[in-house]
């Protein structure tokens, strides 16, 4: 069923699923088929990230993930990669009035010190902005990897073994789950991906194991209210058994 582009269905409502994470792909392709550069793409699919966030805050999701940069995109040619990097702490800068007037906490996970010191400085202080915030929290990936993730947390654990800190037959899943980047975040009940990929692109491995994937031709800039209605339509028809009968 596809949702109206306004409101959810009653059945949608009762089950709006409190983590969505989003890979957010198709920018260059939407720039390509309008002989536009690849730039424009992605100020377009910021666009599209406001949209999100406020249809998002309305129906009462309470975390939103957004695959935002990887640690693979610091191999786009660097002159794609320092655009990517002004328009990230504009972006962060421009948008605070917006979050803060919906209530919107800001979160970062992913290799951080790898970013530019001037992003780090703008992601600072619009997390202090927006940190007395109750509503949504925004969780932006950034310089993020999946396999990067739990490598280091194999590091950390090993670490406290080696140290006497801890055992190694005291690690269980719980105990891995705190040592990633999203150690204050429940997992993913959702995972939307745009532009029709099949793949999961090395995003949050250990955290989609149960979550619930609905995938969408939809260029990521094309994408709003509607689409994200109509995601969280589908998950409300899902049979989440988690391995049991």
């Amino acid at each position: 069923m596809t949702a109206p582009a306004s409101q959810l269905s009653e059945k949608a409502l009762a089950a709006v699923p409190a983590h969505i994470a989003i890979i957010m792909d198709g920018n260059g392709r939407w720039a390509k088929k309008r002989h536009l550069p690849r730039v424009e793409g992605h100020r377009r699919g910021a666009e599209s990230v406001r949209k999100v966030l406020r249809a998002a805050g309305e129906v009462g999701v309470k975390y939103l993930t957004l695959y935002a940069f990887s640690v693979e995109n610091w191999n786009r040619p660097k002159e794609e990669v320092d655009t990517l990097m002004k328009y990230l702490a504009r972006y962060l800068l421009k948008e605070i009035p917006e979050l803060d007037k919906n209530n919107v906490k800001l979160e970062v996970i992913g290799q951080i010190h790898r970013l530019p010191e001037f992003v780090q400085d703008q992601i600072t202080k619009t997390k202090a902005a927006l940190a007395k915030n109750t509503g949504l929290t925004l969780v932006l990936a950034l310089s993020y990897g999946g396999r990067t993730e739990i490598v280091e947390a194999c590091r950390d654990l090993a670490a406290k073994a080696r140290s006497g800190e801890i055992a190694p037959e005291d690690i269980d899943e719980k105990m891995f789950s705190d040592h990633l980047y999203t150690r204050n975040f429940p997992d993913p009940d959702l995972l939307i991906r745009t532009s029709g990929e099949m793949r999961v692109s090395n995003y949050l491995l250990w955290q989609i194991s149960y979550a619930e994937f609905v995938i969408t031709p939809t260029l990521w800039p094309d994408f709003g209210k509607p689409q994200l209605f109509e995601a969280i339509e589908e998950f409300a028809c899902r049979n989440r058994r988690f391995g049991k009968l």
